[in-house]
Formats: C-alpha cells, sequence, structure tokens
C-alpha cells in the first residue's frame, strides 16, 4: 500500500511539473515578445506577468493541463525574429505568424513541436533555407511557407510528414529540382510551388498523390513534357503550369483523364499540337487558358458543351487556317452562357466574321480577335453584347461601316479596330444621353 501511494505521489508530482505549469510556455512567449520590435509591442501588451497566460491575446490554452495549444498572430504587423524558444512550447497544435514583417531564418527549434499539426508562417521576410529539423513535426496536416524570402531546394525529407495534406511554397526563391520522394506524401490535396526558380522535369513519381485537387507550378523553370504524372491525378480541380517551360503535345483524351477540373491555366509555355475536344468532358470547366503556346489546329466546336465555361484564353498560338470555317466555334460558344472573357488574338483564324457572333453571352464584357485574317463587316446586332467594355477587332481584313447598334454598348471604354479597312462614327448612348463620338479607323 505504501508503495502505491508513494508511486501516486511520485506521479502526481511529476504531471504538476510537466502537466499543469505553464512557466515554460510563458517564459517563450514573453521571449517571443522580447524580439518584436518596440513599435509592435503594444499589440503585445496582454503579455504580461500580471494576467493568466490563457487569457494573453492570440494564445489559447488546452482545457484540462491549461498549456498554449494555439498561438494566433496572423495579420498583426509585427515585425523582428523569431526566437529558439519558441520550440518550447511542446503542447503547441497550431502556429499562424503569417501576414507580418518577421524577418530572419526560421529556428530548427520548431522541429521540437512534435504535437504541430499546422504552421503558417507566410507573407514575411523569412531567409535561408528550410530547416530540416521542420520535418521531425511528423504530425503536421498544413504547412504554408509562401511569400518568404526562402532559398535552397526542396528538401527531400519532407516524405517524412506522411499526414500532410497541405504544402504551400509558392513565392519564394527555391532552386533546383523537386525531389522524387514528395510522392509519399499520399495524403496531399493542395500543393503550390509557384514563383520560385525551381526547374527540371516533374517526378513520375508525383503520380502518387492520387489525392490531389489543387496543383500550382507556376512561374519557375519546370520543363518536359506534359507530365504524365498529372493525368492521374483524377480529382483534380485546379491546375496551373503558367510560364514554364514545358513543351509537347496533349493527350488525346484529356478530358477524359481529368474530368473534375474546373481552372486549368497553361499559358506561357511551349506547347504544340492540337487542342484536345474531350475538354469538353469536363463538364465544370470555368477557365481554360493554353495562351502564348505554340497550339496548332481548329479551335473546338465542343467547347460549345461547356455551361460553366466563364474564360477562354486562346490568344497568341498558330491557330486556324487563314480560311472560312476557323470561326465556326464562335456559333458553338453561343451556347456559353456564363461567357465573361474570350481572347483569340494573335492566331491563323480567317474567314468572314459570322453573325453568331453577336449572339454571344450578354455577360461578356472582354472580347479580342485582333491580329488576325478575319474578313467581311462587323455584324449589325454586335450592340446584342451589352457587358462588352473591350472590344478589339484590330489588325485583320474588316470593311464597311461600323454599325450604329454599338452604341448599345453603354460600359465599352475600350474599342480597338486600328489596321482594319474601315471609318466611320461610333453613337454611345450613356445615361440617356446621345454621346457622338467620332472614331477615326486606320485605312
Amino acid at each position: 500500500m505504501r508503495l502505491f501511494l508513494l508511486f501516486s505521489f511520485s506521479a502526481l508530482l511529476l504531471h504538476e511539473a510537466y502537466g499543469f505549469t505553464d512557466e515554460p510556455d510563458r517564459k517563450a512567449l514573453l521571449d517571443i515578445k522580447s524580439q518584436v520590435s518596440e513599435e509592435n509591442q503594444d499589440v503585445l501588451s496582454s503579455w504580461n506577468n500580471s494576467s493568466p497566460l490563457c487569457n494573453w491575446k492570440g494564445v489559447t490554452c488546452g482545457l484540462k493541463h491549461k498549456r498554449v495549444t494555439r498561438l494566433d498572430l496572423g495579420g498583426w504587423q509585427l515585425s523582428g525574429m523569431i526566437p529558439p524558444s519558441i520550440g518550447n512550447l511542446s503542447f503547441l497544435i497550431s502556429l499562424d505568424l503569417s501576414e507580418n514583417s518577421i524577418g530572419g531564418t526560421i529556428p530548427y527549434e520548431v522541429g521540437n513541436l512534435f504535437r504541430l499539426k499546422y504552421l503558417n508562417m507566410s507573407s514575411n521576410f523569412l531567409g535561408g533555407e528550410i530547416p530540416v529539423n521542420l520535418f521531425n513535426c511528423s504530425r503536421l496536416l498544413g504547412l504554408d511557407l509562401s511569400d518568404n524570402h526562402l532559398g535552397g531546394g526542396v528538401p527531400s525529407e519532407l516524405e517524412s510528414l506522411e499526414k500532410l495534406e497541405i504544402l504551400n511554397l509558392g513565392v519564394n526563391n527555391l532552386r533546383g529540382k523537386l525531389p522524387a520522394s514528395l510522392g509519399n506524401l499520399t495524403s496531399l490535396m493542395r500543393v503550390r510551388f509557384s514563383h520560385n526558380n525551381l526547374e527540371g522535369n516533374i517526378p513520375d513519381d508525383l503520380a502518387k498523390l492520387t489525392q490531389l485537387v489543387r496543383l500550382v507550378l507556376g512561374s519557375n523553370k519546370f520543363s518536359g513534357g506534359f507530365p504524365l504524372s498529372i493525368y492521374n491525378f483524377s480529382l483534380l480541380e485546379y491546375l496551373n503550369m503558367f510560364g514554364n517551360v514545358f513543351s509537347g503535345s496533349l493527350k488525346p483524351d484529356f478530358g477524359n483523364l481529368l474530368p473534375k477540373l474546373q481552372l486549368l491555366h497553361m499559358g506561357a509555355n511551349s506547347f504544340t499540337g492540337p487542342i484536345p475536344t474531350t475538354l469538353s468532358k469536363i463538364s465544370n470547366l470555368q477557365e481554360f487558358g493554353i495562351e502564348y503556346n505554340k497550339m496548332i489546329g481548329s479551335i473546338p466546336l465542343s467547347f460549345g458543351k461547356l455551361k460553366n465555361l466563364q474564360k477562354l484564353r486562346l490568344n497568341n498560338n498558330s491557330l486556324g487556317s487563314y480560311s472560312s470555317g476557323d470561326l465556326d466555334f464562335l456559333k458553338a460558344l453561343s451556347n456559353c452562357t456564363q461567357l465573361l472573357t474570350l481572347l483569340v488574338n494573335r492566331n491563323k483564324l480567317g474567314g468572314d466574321l459570322p453573325t453568331s457572333i453577336t449572339n454571344l453571352s450578354t455577360n461578356l464584357w472582354k472580347l479580342d480577335l485582333g491580329t488576325n485574317f478575319i474578313s467581311g463587316t462587323i455584324p449589325y446586332d454586335i450592340g446584342n453584347l451589352v457587358s462588352l467594355q473591350k472590344l478589339v477587332l484590330r489588325e485583320n481584313l474588316l470593311t464597311g461601316p461600323l454599325p450604329s447598334s454599338i452604341g448599345k454598348l453603354s460600359r465599352l471604354v475600350f474599342l480597338n479596330l486600328t489596321s482594319n479597312r474601315m471609318s466611320g462614327e461610333a453613337f454611345f448612348n450613356r445615361q440617356h444621353h446621345l454621346v457622338r463620338k467620332t472614331l477615326f479607323v486606320q485605312q
């Protein structure tokens, strides 16, 4: 009995020492406060020894042990550095330091926070490399270090974070290739590497990331053909590959393989070949951009099946064949009643401008068919496009007068018809007043 009581008393002392005392947390937080620049310390005025720790602003404690479990300092405009003592907040589950002006480096001691599930240090001025110790936080579900000045490569040790669902390393100075070990993070749902200096091919091992819903690779130096691993992401809703050096053609069954896409941004690469007609199988597609590439062939009529399409950017390619039939897609797009933006300028589109252009969505606000080989006249009912703010038909072969119905376009703020064979006057009806504007069109 005495042995049992002695054991129970010892356990109670240990519990008291390590479970219910908040002294380690108090010291760590006061140390953090001491590192904050003086002009920002007013926001941490509640952090003092005269008030209970769990009442401090931005601090959340556990109900039982009264240790700090959450630290929410996001958007507090704090400046200074993160002290190593932050690693003493051993009960911390969530740490948010985002949207401040914190500099220096990420302390290695952050790796001591073994209970941590969410870490957000985005939108600061953190430099140096991502510390390898960070990957000791094996319970992490969300890691956001975006919008900083972090350098070095993407550590292969990331594979230790087997439970990770969200990874955001965008807008930094990361370089080198993506490690194949990323493929072991099979719980990942959202990944962002955009706006870095990453290069090379996307590893085939990433094909194992079958839970991905969002993948952002834009504004890097990635190269090679369209990554075959991406075709395995059947749950993918958002794919951004804009501004890389990807090349080659797209699989004809592209739309069958990625049927849940809503946003697809592939502009500013070196893709070639035709646009897959199976894109029409992506029934929820809202935005598709493959501008500034080397795409050839016709613009698929099947785009007309995309009832949710809002933005279509096909400009600066080699689409069309300088002949009639190149503009047949316009009739098909009349089914896309949500269409807001249509950019097909700087291609090889020929033939007469069809009257079907006047049947496009009344929500359309930006229409650019400039720098093509389009002939004929502007259809009289162009005024049906009542939401137009920007209309560009420059550098074509258009003739005839400018139809007076353009006066219905009360929201129009930019009109460019230069380098055609037109001349005339435009009438704009604004707020029930007829305002006459003379439009000089280059012969």
